[in-house]
């Protein structure tokens, strides 16, 4: 319900391990100065229930700033992710079961090797299935949080994207599960706290995990039906669904392409970074497997044959090529019988030897190449190529050591803003985002890439010979002591954190140690961070940090010829020339296909859809474990709460075990904000952390930041008030910090926030640039947020405030303040210390903090001293706030070969009062009608609806699909839906306990106390709580069939906004006369 909210709310949620296509789509902020690093990898499925906003977790609707919560590290971390907990210096074990050598045996394992892993606090062992060669992690320690994944190698030999719909389509029913997609039944009615599966270039991951040993073994056992015994591999007609395939409604009409994974990769293949990351990953290993595109390609993936896919489940979907992970505090014990029940069905194959992945052999020289991306044509065209030069960094895999002193180095050169090569680039005014991951090494050969985006044509040389000059100089010069000390301090302290924020523990470990496990290697290995680390700071420490760092840029970058330099060049004309391209090759299908031929593919085409729109009969639905009522807390989750007060200002206290990390927010009320100065909100936030004080310049403070704390954000946090007519504004100030460092943290927060000169034009000015750059790319790879955010904006003022500040009208307020910052800094700057002096005050002010009552205790007189720095004076009076965008339909137009499609409607508005019962009824929406007509039968990579239900506002949205009218008459056919349904005990049972699942999502900490912030903020009482948890728990039939009339207001009087393809906008708008505003963004 609102977990969305809450995951952009908390960037520490990131990981390393987040680079891959999931089988959900699950919004997460990141720090990334571009997505290449994510476009090069995984691919994945979409979940719709994690976009929904609520009052019961107390979640919000909020913009994030740019600054990101704590200093994130590329991805170089993901055989060595930063997340493993502080480890006792003589670690004990937990008290867990043992497996026996009598029962392991018994069920047909052999144990290999086991461990006590002190950086986790848990017994691993290793276990093989005598039978098959199946492989097993068994980690046992005292998390709730239960994981289980398999994993297969599955590296591809082409492009038409086989592991890819694959991953989608053994969901698609089973052996044991015979119905269309146990998983979107799983979806609806399980406690999961994660279900997804991705496919990485070489390997398929299916994890799933909960909190609850029935729920958990449930999961457990449709995926292992659906792996090894799926449907799909004797279904053409699901290989069609989630492939592609032919559709024609009528014989007069065109033929086109339609497929899940097809439009997904269409999407991905709009945007332009994911361009530059494939042709950098296919040039750098131009002789294995990660020369292709695991994904698919929409060019190749039409040559797929179902034979061609049905061989590659049987070759390495087999037990002898799988990996399987079980983490947490299940019996051990059950996990061997549970696995042995399928495992004893299989004979040994070959595919071990089969599925090797070999290894690229170095370049004598470098290569470049040329690629074109789709472009807008607004703005000067020549000052948008793209550059990036990467290296592959080794002929094979690297040691812990290595890898580990490597992933310090990439932090040190980019980790943050004040990182030399970053800002270097950034100041060079050559290019406006740097692209390229940093160090990657998920796979079996880590490589590193580095560039800049928005380059004009002239300037490409120099890019390219300032991050050579930068190199050499880095390696000839060393690193500067307190980078070394900061960029320490930042890695070792999320080591020991282990925040992995709402992504299980027990899953960053799983794809931790299977970045080395996958390639025959030890999967312990990976989990032991602390041996390694301490052996690094041994080294700087007697050697210097130079003699450490110097030999690896060197080494491996310097002097290594195995590089790519990708050219990015823009091309207005691409999107709409390859269009006309698969119009054509489509045209020639039908023009060699007889009378005969077309009206068989209609029918077919037809047979398909009512499959697809035809539920699975209540036999099949009850096939699928599911919990009782009677397993469900009727009481929800509780966060203990001290409200009090130092020195006369509110402070909210939550006692929780936290590893002795204090996690803090102040917040400031920013209602006194004049209306005009809301878009400078982000700079300003950025600002603050990144140009430096009287004393301290913005690198000095970036590196004190980090050798002091786990890092520091300021961003404002906005949403809607249920039954208020004002919204809640607010600016946070986020930090967190071991608690012996609490009075280094609170000094950092007054440093940050009364010291920080905003008086560096050219600083500034850089922020405009990137700013502007991320925006276009969350216009291309996000248009359901934005479409989300341009439709709240027209229906209450806490939407418009958040579109200020981070919509479509975020960038067009970027776009004319590039040439303003030359033309009126005084004004500009004067407009920041302005913004300071509206919020900057105690009054008004709000301390939230998360620790064990001794620490605490122990952190108040620092909060006090805080407290008495701040400006006593009261702020400006209060500003009313009434603004709203027009409200008539819109379409953003940008180059894409895919849209983004929405509608909605305030529906406090029509007279409804807020029910628990529109959480279950709206998540029933997205995984039975939207999931079955958006996504199943339109092709589209996913359909979902959200409802804010502080502000009222319901909304329909679409990603990645093919249609734009079509999805809109879907949304229309809501209402009908909700009127015509029939749903028997065990259905409305499986939705109630779904929408729990997603209300009592599982928290670390940090989140269970910022949650309970939240909630204060926004005046949600326990009582209410308890009353929607009531109201959820008894949802009848009726409720959903009275839910219709409330959706009328939307299918009659809602507001449509698509961020859509120029064709796609204007036949619509010919279909329905002048159905859009055309607004065109790039």
């Amino acid at each position: 319900m609102e977990r969305a909210a809450l995951l952009r709310s908390l960037s520490c949620t990131s990981l390393a391990s987040n680079r891959f296509y999931f089988r959900s789509f699950v919004p997460r902020a990141k720090f990334s100065s571009s997505s290449v690093a994510v476009a090069r990898r995984n691919h994945h499925r979409l979940i719709n229930n994690l976009t929904r906003r609520s009052l019961l977790r107390g979640d919000s609707r909020l913009h994030l700033s740019l600054s990101s919560y704590s200093l994130q590290f590329n991805k170089h971390f993901s055989s060595l992710s930063p997340r493993a907990v502080a480890s006792p210096s003589t670690p004990s074990s937990p008290e867990v079961a043992e497996v026996s050598n009598e029962v392991a045996e018994k069920l047909g394992f052999e144990k290999v090797s086991e461990e006590f892993i002190g950086e986790c606090k848990s017994k691993a062992v290793l276990f093989k299935h005598k039978k098959t060669g199946a492989e097993v992690m068994s980690v046992s320690n005292d998390d709730e949080n239960k994981v289980f994944g398999i994993v297969f190698r599955t590296p591809p030999k082409d492009s038409t994207g086989i592991p890819h719909i694959l991953e989608h389509s053994v969901l698609c029913g089973s052996r044991k599960y015979p119905l269309k997609e146990p998983f979107v039944e799983l979806l609806k009615g399980s406690l999961n706290t994660f279900l997804n599966a991705f496919t990485y270039p070489d390997r398929t991951c299916y994890p799933v995990a909960s909190t609850n040993t029935k729920d958990f073994y449930n999961l457990v056992d449709v995926y292992l039906d659906a792996v090894f015994f799926p449907k799909c591999v004797e279904d053409f007609q699901t290989f069609q669904q989630e492939g592609w395939h032919f559709e024609l409604d009528n014989p007069s009409e065109d033929i086109t392409y339609k497929g899940v994974v097809f439009n997904e990769m269409k999407g991905v293949y709009s945007q332009p970074d994911n361009i530059l990351g494939r042709a950098a990953q296919q040039a750098l290993f131009p002789d294995n497997a990660y020369g292709v595109d695991s994904g698919g390609d929409p060019k190749v993936i039409p040559k797929l044959t179902f034979e061609e896919f049905k061989e590659f489940h049987r070759k390495y979907y087999h037990p002898s090529n799988a990996r399987i992970w079980f983490y947490g505090d299940d019996d051990p014990n059950e996990r061997l019988r549970i696995l042995s029940e399928y495992l004893n069905m299989f004979e040994a194959s070959s595919a071990p030897n089969e599925s090797i992945v070999e290894k690229q052999k170095l370049f004598s020289e470098p290569v470049r190449i040329i690629e074109k991306y789709p472009a807008g044509d607004a703005g000067d065209i020549k000052k948008k190529n793209m550059v990036c030069l990467n290296w592959l960094l080794s002929d094979k895999p690297l040691d812990l050591e290595t890898e580990l002193a490597l992933g310090f180095l990439d932090h040190l050169m980019l980790g943050t803003p004040a990182s030399p090569l970053r800002k270097i680039l950034l100041e060079s005014g050559l290019g406006d985002a740097i692209v390229g991951g940093g160090i990657e090494d998920e796979l079996l050969q880590p490589q590193f890439s580095i560039g800049l985006k928005n380059v004009s044509e002239d300037d490409i040389q120099k890019v390219e010979e300032l991050i050579m000059d930068t190199l050499k100089k880095l390696a000839d010069e060393g690193f500067d002591s307190d980078a070394v000390e900061a960029s320490m301090n930042t890695i070792e302290f999320s080591l020991r954190e282990n925040n992995t924020g709402s992504f299980p523990r027990g899953l960053s470990l799983m794809l931790r140690s299977m970045g080395k496990w996958i390639y025959d290697m030890n999967p312990f290995e990976p989990l032991k961070y602390e041996k390694p680390l301490m052996a690094l700071k041994a080294r700087i420490a007697e050697e210097g940090s130079k003699a450490v760092f110097s030999p690896l840029i060197e080494k491996y970058i310097l002097n290594n010829p195995h590089c790519v330099t990708v050219e990015m060049q823009p091309d207005p004309e691409k999107a709409s020339r390859d269009e006309a391209a698969e119009k054509e090759i489509l045209a020639k299908v039908k023009s060699s296909m007889t009378k005969e031929d077309l009206a068989e593919l209609a029918r077919a085409t037809e047979e398909l859809r009512l499959k697809q729109e035809t539920p699975d009969p209540p036999e099949a639905l009850r096939s699928v474990p599911s919990l009782s009522l009677r397993d469900i807390p009727k009481e929800p989750i509780r966060v203990p709460t001290e409200v009090g007060d130092i020195n006369g200002v509110k402070v909210l206290q939550h006692d929780l075990f936290t590893n002795d990390v204090l996690y803090t927010e102040v917040v400031f009320d920013m209602s006194s904000l004049k209306q005009e100065l809301l878009p400078l909100i982000p700079l300003f936030c950025q600002s603050l952390k990144e140009m430096g004080t009287k004393d301290l310049s913005f690198v000095q403070l970036n590196q004190l930041i980090g050798r002091k704390t786990g890092g520091i954000s300021v961003y404002p946090f906005t949403s809607s008030i249920r039954g208020k007519e004002d919204p809640c504004c607010c600016m946070v100030v986020r930090g967190k910090a071991m608690a012996g460092q609490a009075e280094d943290l609170f000094n950092l927060f007054n440093c940050v926030l009364q010291e920080v000169q905003l008086t560096d034009q050219q600083r500034f000015k850089q922020f405009v640039s990137q700013s502007k750059a991320r925006m276009e790319n969350r216009l291309r790879g996000s248009g359901h947020g934005i479409a989300a955010a341009r439709m709240d904006a027209k229906l209450n003022t806490a939407g418009w405030i958040s579109e200020q500040m981070g919509g479509v009208s975020y960038l067009e307020f970027l776009q004319a303040l590039e040439e303003k910052v030359d033309q009126d800094w005084a004004g500009i700057s004067s407009s920041l210390e302005e913004i300071c002096r509206s919020f900057l005050s105690r009054e008004g002010c709000l301390i939230n903090m998360t620790a064990d009552g001794k620490n605490l205790k122990n952190s108040e007189r620092f909060v006090g001293k805080f407290l008495d720095m701040l400006p006593t004076n009261s702020p400006v009076e209060r500003v009313k706030w009434k603004a709203h965008l027009p409200s008539a339909n819109e379409a953003i137009v940008i180059p894409t070969q895919v849209n983004y499609v929405g509608k909605a409607a305030n529906i406090f508005e029509t007279g409804y009062k807020l029910n628990g019962s529109a959480y279950v009824i709206s998540k029933h929406i997205s995984n039975v009608w939207l999931w079955d007509r958006v996504r199943v039968s339109g092709g589209a990579y996913g359909g979902f609806c959200d409802f804010d239900s502080h502000s009222g506002v319901f909304s329909f949205l679409s990603y990645r699909d093919p249609n734009l009218l079509k999805t809109l008459d879907i949304y229309d056919g809501t209402v009908d839906f909700l009127r015509e349904l029939e749903m028997d005990d065990d259905t409305l049972t499986k939705a109630i306990i779904g929408t729990i699942g997603d209300v009592d999502a599982y928290q670390l900490p940090d989140a269970k106390g910022y949650s309970s912030l939240l909630r204060h903020l926004l005046g949600i009482t326990e009582e209410e709580r308890q009353r929607r948890r009531e109201e959820i728990l008894s949802t009848s039939l009726k409720d959903f069939k009275e839910f219709a009339d409330v959706l009328e207001a939307i299918k009659d009087r809602g507001v449509a906004v698509a961020v859509a393809s120029p064709d796609d906008v204007d036949a619509a708008n010919k279909e329905r006369a002048n159905l859009f505003e055309v607004k065109k963004a790039l």
